[in-house]
């Protein structure tokens, strides 16, 4: 019997992988057989990342990335497409929360940072890695959005508004895209130990909160979602799109 999960020879571009949840994917997709196109908006980490996937014997190599900036977006898939000539597996995972305070103090550069990355970003990112598989019959999109765009989270509103963003894009380019053997589904995490939840990871009151309200009574790991990544990315969900997969320990319950 095949493996389900088997990612032999797909490529695969994960965005915001030099670290946290993005490097838990892009490493879980490499041991899977993927090949691996490692970015994020810093060349020497995206260089350092793709390394270790090769030396633990994977397939990778580093396009650096900011999605927030339309052109480095461009240059990147007119690579993807240079270089191997397809895309099967899109992970919009870059995002920014550059703001943490009380909603009525957001300023506006901190709303269209969050914006262009969050939204723009997905949704451009998703365009052009969707024309790609569109191309070659077919892929899938993932998009890491979050659990507050279900139930927005203290202090962090313009971020909330944009992961809500995403659930709808994801559903549009899902209805849209489906024709055209593209699955598109979102993973919501819930609170992951990364530098990028560090804010909220620092404040005491809010991590007893969550867990207070998480029966598996931890925070999770970027290991967590990268289990999910493979499974949407892999032949296990082939008949999967629309959907948003919440991987929180239970706090949505």
């Amino acid at each position: 019997m095949s493996d389900m999960f088997d990612l032999t020879n797909r490529v695969a571009v994960v965005t915001g992988a030099s670290r946290g949840i993005g490097e838990a994917i892009a490493t879980a997709f490499a041991r899977r057989g993927a090949k691996v196109v490692v970015s994020s908006r810093k060349a020497e980490a995206c260089r350092e990342v793709a390394q270790r996937l090769v030396d633990a014997g994977g397939e990778a190599r580093a396009v650096a990335c900011h999605i927030g900036d339309m052109e480095a977006l461009g240059n990147l898939f007119a690579t993807v497409e240079r270089e191997y000539g397809r895309l099967d597996v899109l992970v919009n995972n870059a995002a920014t929360n550059p703001y943490y305070g009380h909603v009525l103090d957001t300023d506006l550069a901190a709303f269209q940072k969050t914006v262009d990355v969050n939204i723009r970003g997905y949704f451009f990112a998703s365009v052009l890695g969707g024309r790609l598989m569109r191309a070659t019959g077919g892929g899938s999109i993932i998009n890491v959005a979050s659990v507050n765009a279900v139930r927005p989270g203290p202090l962090q509103g313009i971020y909330s508004i944009t992961k809500g963003a995403v659930l709808n894009l994801t559903k549009v380019f899902a209805g849209e895209c489906g024709s055209d053997g593209i699955r598109v589904n979102a993973i919501l995490p819930g609170l992951i130990r990364t530098k990028f939840a560090g804010a909220l990871l620092s404040d005491a009151d809010q991590v007893a909160h969550y867990l207070g309200q998480t029966p598996l009574r931890r925070v999770g790991e970027p290991q967590d979602i990268a289990g999910a990544a493979v499974f949407l990315a892999s032949d296990a969900s082939a008949y999967v799109t629309g959907e948003f997969l919440v991987v929180d320990g239970g706090f949505l319950t």
